[in-house]
Formats: structure tokens, sequence, C-alpha cells
């Protein structure tokens, strides 16, 4: 497979921090599935390539159902990258997830309904998503997580939700039933998308608060309970960068292991190759080319 290299996909908070973690080359990608949120940055980052993007763009202008996820995993495909490292803000569905701390889940429920989730509207192509996070990117972040100034748990559901509202109580309730452990808006259609592709993709989930279904201190107003918010965002923005860094040697390390979800459409493409038009060929080319020529 070569030497990887990694796109880096800031949520809320990580997104406006990712000038910490290097400078580079801006690239304004058009691609067919219309711009990405906003340039993607290409750098380096510990000897290991990088490209850096902003999920909601500059000013966190794009609300989770209309960041344009198609372009901006086919814009980091086109420059090379095999592994995505994204983050992501979300609410603590469980007592021991506590806010600051961070959560590397391994599993997903989609409940958006306003997204464009496949690449493939012209061909019918079906991926095996039973494990929808990369097993081996996300070992690697649990390895760096050694000696983080701060608890990162292994595993747990994440369920992804439109928004952009947030959750009634009863789905708050509905949703620790279900034995979720996170609720968040934007690892969605992200996660698949990356799989169609045949990316490695894993996430750093960043509790913010406990939902609403645990209640608020009578005493603390709303204002205060915003600005406790903002707080924890700053300071798990802060770990993740720091356990960002750390993974870094480790997906390095993975360099030239095989891996299922770099070869998720082998297997995967059901229509007629002889079928797909060259028009759908051209626009795919950056995920299909291998397949058909």
């Amino acid at each position: 497979m070569g030497s990887p290299m990694l796109g880096i996909i800031g949520g809320t908070g990580l997104g406006e921090a990712l000038g910490a973690l290097g400078a580079g080359q801006e690239h304004r990608i058009d691609t067919p599935f219309g711009s990405t949120s906003g340039p993607i940055v290409t750098a380096e980052l510990g000897g290991l390539p990088v490209a850096l993007l902003s999920r909601h763009g500059p000013g966190h202008a794009l609300n989770p159902s209309r960041v344009p996820y198609r372009a901006n995993i086919w814009a980091l495909k086109r420059l090379g990258v095999t592994h995505i490292l994204a983050s992501g803000a979300v609410g603590s569905l469980r007592e021991d997830l506590a806010p600051r701390q961070l959560v590397v889940p391994d599993q997903i429920i989609d409940r958006t309904f306003r997204r464009e989730g496949t690449f493939f509207d012209d061909l019918a192509v079906h991926v095996e998503f039973a494990a929808p996070f990369c097993n081996a990117l996300r070992s690697a972040l649990v390895k760096a997580s050694t000696g983080l100034p701060t608890r990162v748990h292994q595993g747990g559901t994440y369920v992804c939700m439109e928004g952009p509202q947030f959750s009634t109580r009863a789905e708050s309730e509905l949703h620790r039933s279900w034995g979720a452990s996170l609720i968040g808006m934007t690892a969605m259609p992200e996660a698949k998308l990356a799989r169609e592709a045949e990316i490695c993709y894993a996430l750093v989930a960043l509790p913010t608060d406990y939902d609403c279904w645990r209640p608020h201190p009578a005493s603390v107003d709303q204002a205060k309970l915003i600005e406790e918010i903002l707080g924890n965002v700053k300071v798990a923005t802060q770990n993740a960068i720091e356990l960002i860094k750390r993974a870094v040697p480790h997906v390095a390390a993975l360099g030239d292991r095989p891996c299922p979800c770099q070869s998720a459409l082998a297997l995967g493409i059901w229509t007629d190759r002889n079928l797909v038009s060259a028009e759908v060929k051209r626009k795919l080319e950056p995920i299909l080319g291998k397949y058909l020529g």
C-alpha cells in the first residue's frame, strides 16, 4: 500500500484549531459534488503527510445538514488521503463519559434523513459496514492515548441525529435505552462515504455536556450553561489535538499493512461494469478507477 497520508477533519472546536497542527499549502478543489467545506491544507506532521479540513468551513458557517460530505471525502481521496481521523463535539448519554474526556467509538446509528449518503447514484454498490470505524485506526488512537492527561474511552455507540436542533428529553431517553453512548450530528454520512472511498476512518468524539437526559442544577441559568459547554469544548479540543499528534507515528506504522477498509469495493460493485458510462467513470475516477479502468 505504501506510505499513508492522513486526513484530519476537524469538527466544532478542533476545526478552528487546525492551524495548530501545521501550516502548509492550501488547496481549493472543485469536485463533481460541488465545493468542499473550505480549503484543504496539506502539510507534514511528525514526518507524515497530512491534509487538514475544517468540516463546518471558515467561521463555522455550515450547519451539520449543509456540510458537503461527498465533496469533502472525494477531494481528500483525490489528494491521496488513505486514513482519516475526524473529530466531533457530542453529548454524552452515559454518566461515566464525562465532558472534557475523549471517546473513540466503535459503532454508530444513523438517524439522518436530509443528506446524500453515497457516491453511487448511477450504479449499484453495496459495501460492508458492520464495523463502521476502522479497527486498525481505532487501535492507533487507543495506543496513542497512553499517558494523555485525560481519560480516553474505548468503544461506544454514537447516534447521529439530523439536527440542527438538539434532542428532546424523550429522544435522549430513547437513545439511552438503545444502549448508545454519544449523540452527535456529523459522523454520518461521513463514515459511510469514507468506506465507499476505501479510506480508513476513525472518530475522536469530544463530550461537551450530558445532552438533556441529565437535569441541570436549577442554580445554573442558560447563559452560564452555554459558557460551561464552550469551556468544555475548548479543553476537549486541546485534548483531541494532543491525541491526534501522538497518534501520528502509530498511523505511519500502518502504511504497509493491508486493511479491509481499503478494498471495500472489491466485492461491492453489483452493476455490470460494461454498463457503467464513461461519464460516470470520469466522475468517480479517484474512487472507482482501479476497478473500472
